[in-house]
């Protein structure tokens, strides 16, 4: 799988977390800030490809910073295990960070136009 397949499978599975609460989806309500996505370094190496010459396969490392439509969300755990579960049944992801982040603040500017649409604030 190449970086920008693991990029496209990250949209795609975050597209399928939803927040309890609201019934649109993180990436929808523009909960995601940035999606990271670097090749994962086997241990002991300071190179991401020290010890995968010969084509074995390459992993990745996802860090994704996110915040809550809301300071104390309730469901910020749950939506936190959920992003977690999901980004890593990504075949060639190795590990998963989600940084919560609260700057910039979230506002409803921040939603898709098709979020906008279902919530009706269009």
């Amino acid at each position: 799988m190449t970086k920008y397949e693991v990029e496209e499978k990250t949209v795609e599975y975050l597209k399928t977390v939803f927040d309890p609460e609201i019934p649109v989806n993180v990436w929808d309500l523009g909960m995601i800030y940035k999606i990271d996505v670097k090749e994962s370094c086997p241990d002991g190496n300071s190179s991401p490809l020290g010890g995968n010459e010969g084509g074995s396969e390459v992993f990745y490392d996802l860090d994704i910073d996110m915040t809550f439509t809301a300071p104390n969300c309730p469901a910020a755990d749950f939506i936190l295990e959920d992003i977690q579960q999901k980004l890593e049944g990504i075949p060639a992801v190795k590990t998963v960070n989600v940084n919560v982040v609260f700057e910039p603040e979230w506002n409803k500017d921040m939603m898709s136009e098709e979020a906008k649409l279902d919530l009706g604030f269009m």
